[in-house]
């Protein structure tokens, strides 16, 4: 099967975090249930975050501000079974002024199994009215980043 270049690649990730499929996890196919790898997404953020150095949410919270999601979204190609290393690759795909969107996908080694976005609007701790990106976090991003995200 010819390969499909509007298909994340592991190679457009610098960053991944890996876990194990636990049996609590599995659905009767005896596969991920499909909500799960919403979970995975999640702490994947999470360690993304943590490995900028831009912790959540005490890096927000100190800017007067707090990530709220608005958008979702996964494909499912192949599934993932018990007892199997998977990795989640995470880059953020776009930094706006107030936005910003991640861009995930779980790999079984070089196997593509599963790629989807997560778009979170940073609000204002006070009235939850959208606000400026924390600089210090958007100047971390784009010194972590291996591929800079697009502005706007």
């Amino acid at each position: 099967m010819a390969e499909r270049p509007d298909l994340p690649r592991r190679a457009g990730f610098g960053f991944f975090h890996s876990l194990r499929v636990r049996w609590s996890e599995l659905d009767p196919q005896g596969i991920v249930f499909n909500p799960n790898y919403m979970v995975y997404f999640d702490i994947a953020v999470t360690e993304y975050l943590r490995a900028l150095d831009f912790v959540y949410p005490r890096d927000f919270t100190e800017a007067g501000s707090d990530m709220f999601a608005v958008h979702a979204s996964v494909n499912f190609c192949a599934s993932a079974r018990y007892d199997e290393h998977i990795d989640v690759g995470v880059r953020a795909a776009r930094l706006g002024r107030t936005s910003f969107a991640f861009e995930l996908a779980i790999f079984r080694g070089e196997e593509l199994l599963v790629h989807g976005s997560l778009v979170y609007v940073n609000a204002s701790l006070e009235n939850r009215k959208p606000q400026l990106l924390p600089e210090p976090f958007v100047r971390k991003v784009m010194a972590f980043e291996k591929l800079p995200p697009e502005r706007g």
